[in-house]
């Protein structure tokens, strides 16, 4: 790949329906990259993970959108799911709270297995709340190298 990064990015609609959408792609991008089926299948179960948090989190609110952007080169493959959702305080009282949006990261990783899950199955993953301005997850996944291609 030459060493230069390249960036692929869907705007979708904040519905379950298009998270097989952001898996395809992911598919695309991380078997031309070299990743092997069991980290692809890791990876595609992180990012839907981090998709059904928003989509869960958007869920109800009209025209809501979920920004997934692919960043990648020889040496990893990034992928940030962001939203632009306000706080959805409603959610918490009806016992759905296990979303990672208005949470300390600390709360975030007692309040579901989702996180716990992709924290599992990638190499980094950050989540990035900003007030008014919605929920950003970046997951990380690096290339492994053989230790036989010495």
């Amino acid at each position: 790949m030459n060493g230069q990064v390249q960036k692929v990015v869907l705007n979708l609609p904040a519905t379950a329906d298009f998270v097989d959408i952001v898996r395809l792609n992911l598919y695309g991008i991380a078997s031309k990259m070299g990743f092997s089926y069991e980290e692809i299948e890791d990876m595609k179960v992180a990012v839907s993970e981090a998709c059904n948090n928003s989509v869960l989190y958007a869920y109800g609110q009209e025209g809501g959108f979920v920004e997934v952007a692919f960043e990648f080169d020889d040496t990893a493959l990034s992928i940030r799911v962001k939203d632009e959702g306000e706080s959805f305080e409603r959610m918490e009282d009806a016992g759905t709270g296990a979303t990672l949006h208005d949470k300390e990261l600390d709360d975030a990783q007692i309040g579901g297995l989702g996180f716990y899950l992709m924290q599992a199955l990638m190499d980094d993953v950050n989540v990035i709340n900003k007030a008014g301005q919605g929920t950003e997850v970046i997951l990380v996944k690096r290339m492994t190298r053989s230790e036989e291609k010495v």
